[in-house]
């Protein structure tokens, strides 16, 4: 509003000192009409001159940041250019994963053409491969891959770790290689849990209020009574783990003890559409002959199409007994796998009519577990067999 009214003031002032000029070029003889447009052209740049010094008085700038008045010109350009960090955005396209488009976290695959795989993906194309018959291939360029024919490429790995990525918890930018520490040890928003969790106390919360919430815990000031039902329930998850342990010693004192390594091999079966199975060829323990038989997602008709999957296994007597044989056995990891089992102690009574057991689960722990069994050629596992004396 205020810049209107200097412009209508500058406009009057214009026209005034025009009317001057042309009554100064009637009353002056021959004169010429040149003069009259030298008059007006000299008032029109007055006025324009008027008009930006105006503007600087009520203070209108050009939009646009204000530039540094002690950088050269040149910097200045550059700086304004290279904003918002665009080449870690560019890097991020050129190193993320071909297949879930991520930055690797871990390992990272690249095929004979040099495509990038992170490990969970180049994992879960080879089970995939697996379950269908069919040879894995790499997304973009189609050529085959496998254990043997992908490597690992370090200098991806090493330029991955030092790119920044947001922390979970304060939102900050950190290099990731340095991420998990800080999150672990240094972020002051990272969850934490109260001291007194040992006698039941369930809060959760950031790690810069947890002074706070210690000072006013009602745990400590609990009864003896009170802390002895919150410790029983949560010791119901310690006896579980002492008694499987206690189960583990006590089969050891067995005077039959036999162990093996075990090799599923995957097959076939003659259906219409054929479902993947592993077997194990014949091995002996206990001086009897065994086969272990393993299915994926308990046979079901597209286990490829499932983001959950499971392997069960059955334990085959092949020998025949002249009476029942009782036995107890867990199956464990080999010693060069990496796979995370829990061990479940199972038990059956073997005779001539029942030398099969039921479809156990293997106790891995997640379905990125199963896939690491299914993309590898062959599963290797430790069988224990413990017979128990009547």
């Amino acid at each position: 509003m205020k810049f209107k009214l200097v412009c209508v003031r500058l406009h009057h002032r214009a026209m005034s000192s025009l009317e001057e000029r042309d009554v100064g070029v009637a009353a002056a003889p021959g004169s010429s009409s040149a003069g009259l447009g030298v008059g007006a052209v000299g008032a029109a740049v007055e006025a324009v001159a008027g008009v930006a010094a105006m503007q600087e008085d009520v203070g209108i700038r050009r939009e646009g940041p204000e530039p540094d008045p002690d950088a050269p010109p040149k910097k200045r350009v550059k700086i304004q250019e290279g904003e918002s960090g665009k080449l870690e955005e560019r890097l991020y396209s050129v190193l993320c994963c071909t297949v879930c488009l991520d930055l690797p976290k871990a390992s990272v695959y690249q095929c004979t053409n040099g495509h990038l795989m992170c490990a969970g993906c180049f994992i879960h194309l080879l089970a995939d491969s697996r379950l269908k018959e069919e040879q894995a291939t790499c997304p973009n360029c189609r050529c085959e891959i496998s254990k043997n024919l992908c490597c690992r490429n370090l200098a991806v790995e090493k330029a991955v770790s030092e790119l920044p990525t947001d922390c979970t918890f304060c939102l900050k930018q950190f290099p990731r290689s340095s991420l998990e520490r800080h999150q672990k040890e240094e972020c002051q928003d990272r969850v934490t849990q109260c001291k007194y969790k040992r006698i039941g106390c369930p809060w959760q919360g950031p790690f810069h209020e947890l002074p706070a919430h210690e000072s006013e815990c009602s745990h400590p000031t609990k009864t003896g009574t009170e802390l002895m039902g919150i410790l029983g329930e949560m010791d119901q998850g310690h006896r579980r783990d002492t008694q499987l342990y206690n189960s583990i010693f006590g089969l050891l004192c067995y005077e039959k003890i036999g162990f093996t390594e075990v090799q599923f091999r995957p097959y076939r079966t003659d259906d219409f559409i054929t479902r993947l199975y592993y077997e194990t060829p014949r091995f002996t323990v206990l001086n009897q002959t065994w086969v272990l038989k393993a299915r994926v997602n308990d046979s079901e008709r597209n286990p490829n199409l499932s983001c959950k999957r499971t392997l069960s296994f059955q334990l085959i007597l092949k020998s025949k007994v002249n009476s029942a044989l009782e036995c107890s056995f867990l199956l464990l990891k080999g010693p060069y796998d990496d796979v995370r089992i829990k061990p479940v102690i199972y038990h059956h009574s073997f005779s001539n009519d029942t030398n099969e057991t039921d479809y156990v689960p293997l106790p891995i722990s997640d379905s990125v577990e199963c896939n690491k069994l299914l993309a590898a050629k062959n599963i290797n596992l430790r069988l224990f067999i413990f017979q128990v004396q009547k």
